[in-house]
């Protein structure tokens, strides 16, 4: 079992258009439309979701009275009110207010129309999100068309729907498919943005995660550095996107400290780690300082640098930096948000390491009721979510209890990650222990090759 990090990729997918200009709106929902939304872009930002969907609500409203229903207006209001909701984990409340977004965009503009993209475009991230890959591949790939058609092969847009589309292969294990789409969203944010362009450093930070992810960390240090160095020239040294680049560099070396670990190397295992942790608490103190010490991405940094504590032993200090990190997130994004059911499953994972087993059930149960919830029964971080109280039933002993478990965890991820998926193989890993465990030995050896098959594959 193992702490759980957040998924850190800018994605830039959702158009968020509060900050519209006022003279360019002025003869459409009016002024006080455009104000709403500024202000509920700062609470956005600010981290205060509560408040900015009554604001966006309002907006919305506004725009509904002085348009029309079926304003382009109206679409972008329905599109950020969307957008918050997405943020707080509501889907069910998001998805049908994407719709009619795109709905009135295609009717009133056109089915080719850019804003049409941009409809599709966020569309498809919410169904990824929701773990329906086919649906947002489908979605993704005619916003990309769109864009291409209309915007030219290499417009802003089009690096932005590469981006997302490249994301949709990553998260889906396709790293072979990932690589040449984050490529060319590079190319195209170099060639018309420039080399020092924010944006281009998303597409760096994108591209280095994927190395990361497939071991070569070699190639994924500088595209992080290179990523922190734009990010403090154009953004400044105490901008939250710098913290998140800090984040990034100190995942990579914890992850490389891992990697020696494995290896017996513990002497630059342990200098990896110590390379890791000023990062971690530089990118904490910037967050902390710039958006508040009860913002959702503290709680991220208080999350990650817990991990760090856990892996170094210091299991009092990673646990109450966890507790932090939880009550952050009930607080700001309420009980029943995804990042509150990763918090609970990593606090369960080290009172599992400390043998505090009491603790550990009631934490995963819990974590595994949220993520059904909000993202349904089959969904990817479910079938995490399982896998780990398998284990847990697993190393007790509990047979019977674990078996159902593991067998459904192995059944989500074939079906939506596909048979090769690195995943795949660690509920197949999981099931040939159980199996091994019942003295099903060749049950469990089928088992073993199909995962190390899986783990062969280049990615």
């Amino acid at each position: 079992m193992k702490h759980t990090r957040r998924a850190i990729l800018f994605t830039l997918a959702f158009a968020l258009l509060f900050g519209a200009s006022p003279v360019v709106h002025a003869s459409g929902a009016g002024i006080e439309w455009v104000i709403l939304n500024q202000e509920a872009m700062e609470l956005y930002r600010t981290g205060s979701y509560d408040r900015a969907v009554i604001v966006a609500q309002k907006a919305l409203q506004v725009a509904e009275q002085n348009v029309g229903q079926n304003h382009p207006d109206v679409a972008t209001s329905l599109n950020n009110l969307a957008e918050l909701y997405r943020t707080r984990g509501d889907y069910a409340s998001a998805e049908p207010l994407y719709k009619r977004s795109l709905a009135i965009r295609e009717k009133a503009l056109g089915p080719d129309h850019p804003d049409v993209a941009t409809s599709l475009n966020n569309l498809a991230v919410h169904y990824q999100n929701r773990g329906d890959y086919a649906v947002a591949e489908q979605l993704s790939k005619r916003s990309l068309a769109i864009r291409e058609k209309a915007l030219g092969p290499d417009h802003s847009d089009v690096a932005t729907s590469l981006n997302n589309l490249a994301l949709l292969y990553y998260q889906h294990g396709d790293y072979a498919a990932s690589e040449p789409l984050y490529k060319r969203s590079l190319e195209i944010r170099e060639k018309t943005l420039g080399p020092d362009h924010p944006d281009v450093a998303t597409s760096l930070c994108n591209l280095a995660t994927l190395y990361q992810t497939r071991g070569d960390y070699t190639a994924a240090e500088p595209l992080y550095q290179r990523t922190l160095a734009i990010r403090e020239k154009t953004l400044g040294p105490d901008h939250s996107d710098v913290a998140l680049s800090l984040n990034n560099l100190a995942t990579l070396y914890e992850t490389e400290g891992d990697y020696d670990k494995a290896k017996g190397d513990y002497t630059k295992a342990k200098g990896n780690y110590a390379t890791a942790e000023p990062f971690f608490k530089r990118a904490l103190a910037i967050r902390e300082n710039t958006l508040g010490p009860d913002h959702p991405d503290v709680a991220t940094s208080l999350n990650d640098l817990a991990g760090l504590y856990q892996t170094w032993g210091d299991y009092a200090q990673a646990e109450t930096l966890l507790k932090r990190s939880l009550a952050i997130r009930e607080n700001a994004l309420g009980p029943d948000h995804h990042y509150v059911a990763t918090s609970l499953n990593n606090l369960a994972v080290l009172y599992y390491i400390r043998g505090d087993y009491a603790k550990v059930e009631p934490l995963f149960k819990r974590s595994l009721s949220i993520v059904e919830k909000e993202l349904g029964p089959d969904h990817p971080n479910v079938a995490y979510s399982l896998n780990n109280i398998a284990r847990l039933y697993l190393n007790r002993g509990d047979y019977a209890t674990a078996e159902p478990l593991v067998k459904r965890a192995l059944e989500i991820r074939e079906k939506k990650l596909g048979p090769d998926h690195p995943d795949v193989a660690t509920s197949l890993e999981t099931l040939a222990a159980l199996y091994r465990a019942t003295k099903r030995s060749s049950e469990a050896a089928v088992l073993e090759q199909r995962a190390a098959r899986i783990r062969a594959i280049k990615r």
